[in-house]
């Protein structure tokens, strides 16, 4: 998801000779001692912007030049001010003063079905940070019910409201806000700048019906031109085969979202084209690392490089990077989506409720905490039977973790103000 020092300044001034004259009470001698400092003063104030040492010889102490002397000596300069700058805000700073379940409930995005949005109040109430809506049809008064139930969010939380509109046959709300076809068919058939128009119109909408977030587009490389299904995860969702293509049409899409008002999310890195099957139903491996740099990270880092603001990344393992699905490794977090790549935005993880995370042994707390400890922003969970007590245990884990050390406060903190940070919520303003 800096302090400006401002130099302390010296003040300084002159002080003009004062006259002398001779009085009954003053001797002649003091008079000329007196004129002489005088004399001596103004030649060492000449060309100078204040006073300063003399250096002239000392003059004989008596009682009469010693009382000369002191009145007619300059002052000494003026001790420098220091100034402390005032203590700098920011949404970190801000975030420290919260207590640690809030941060947690920040970071989590709970499923709803978008037919009954206020079936989450409480734990949109309590703070969580986003809701991922689910269905196929959108009611038509979602943007009013999405808005009384953004009243009961914290002041300064802020609430990502996401879905998936991908395109095609992956749309939750094409009712409201007009369909798109396929990315395959936009990638083969579609300019860049066709693919901009279409998709900032659709963003226009969704933004009116008061969904900020896009869980697309959808960055893979995968050429099969086949429905995806339950052993392949992409088909039609991929723009196509070739990695610039691929790059060219996720930029468009991507940049015609935040033209509409809507913030887009880049999946699935680190690029799920080739994978050995959907990592919703089962275990899952993307192709060899060597040939995913050459070919699946080329579209995220190109639309990384001109500015996307988040990035999905996904369950399947790395052959030759992680043996752990890539949403809980820091290697793949860390080292190269924000390492090699630079990406400095908000990381999302894929469903964590999904066979492959089950599969390596986490439940969807324990999954959350490796998440977050493994650089990830923000968590999610599909639709289950009980989503109030799944918000509520992984919160609780996430407590956990920081207060036996397993996860950093500071990583947290840091994690709840990268989710801020892509809605633009300044708590030094709110």
């Amino acid at each position: 998801m800096r302090q400006h020092r401002h130099p302390a300044r010296t003040e300084s001034g002159t002080r003009g000779t004062q006259s002398v004259r001779a009085t009954p009470h003053t001797s002649l001698r003091a008079v000329a001692l007196a004129v002489g400092s005088a004399v001596l003063l103004a030649g060492c104030g000449s060309g100078s912007a204040g006073p300063r040492a003399s250096s002239a010889a000392p003059v004989p102490s008596s009682p009469s030049s010693g009382t000369a002397s002191a009145s007619s000596a300059p002052p000494p300069p003026s001790s420098a001010v220091r100034t402390t700058p005032a203590p700098t805000c920011s949404n970190a700073t801000r975030l420290a003063g919260w207590s640690d379940r809030r941060l947690a409930l920040l970071t989590i995005a709970v499923p709803v079905l978008e037919g009954s949005v206020s079936g989450v109040r409480t734990e949109v109430g309590e703070g969580v940070g986003g809701l991922v809506l689910f269905g196929s049809y959108a009611p038509a008064d979602l943007g009013a019910q999405l808005a009384a139930l953004r009243a009961h969010a914290p002041r300064g939380s802020g609430l990502l409201v996401m879905t998936d509109e991908e395109g095609g046959g992956i749309q939750r709300m094409a009712n409201l806000v007009g369909s798109l076809p396929w990315p395959a068919w936009m990638g083969a058939h579609w300019s860049p700048d066709r693919i901009h128009q279409a998709t900032a119109q659709v963003a226009a909408r969704m933004a009116a019906a008061g969904v900020n977030m896009n869980l697309a587009p959808v960055a893979d490389v995968d050429g099969s031109n086949v429905p995806p299904s339950t052993t392949n995860p992409d088909g039609f969702r991929s723009f196509g085969g070739d990695p610039a293509l691929v790059g060219r049409a996720t930029i468009a899409y991507m940049n015609g979202m935040r033209s509409g008002g809507v913030i887009p999310v880049l999946k699935h890195f680190p690029g799920l084209g080739g994978s050995s099957g959907n990592s919703d139903f089962g275990p899952a491996q993307t192709v060899p690392w060597a040939a995913e740099q050459s070919i699946g990270v080329p579209p995220f880092a190109d639309a990384i490089a001109a500015g996307a603001p988040a990035v999905m990344v996904s369950n399947n393992t790395v052959p030759g990077l992680t043996s752990v699905p890539a949403g809980l490794s820091a290697t793949v977090i860390n080292g190269e989506l924000r390492g090699r790549l630079g990406f400095h935005g908000l990381v999302i993880t894929d469903a964590l409720d999904a066979k492959a995370i089950s599969a390596a042994g986490y439940s969807v707390p324990q999954a959350t905490v490796q998440a977050l400890k493994s650089g990830a922003d923000m968590v999610m969970f599909g639709l289950g039977p009980d989503v109030n007590g799944q918000t509520s245990a992984t919160a609780s884990a996430i407590v956990s973790a920081v207060n036996s050390g397993e996860l950093g406060r500071a990583r947290l903190i840091s994690a709840a103000d990268a989710i801020l940070t892509v809605q633009h919520v300044d708590l030094c303003r709110s």
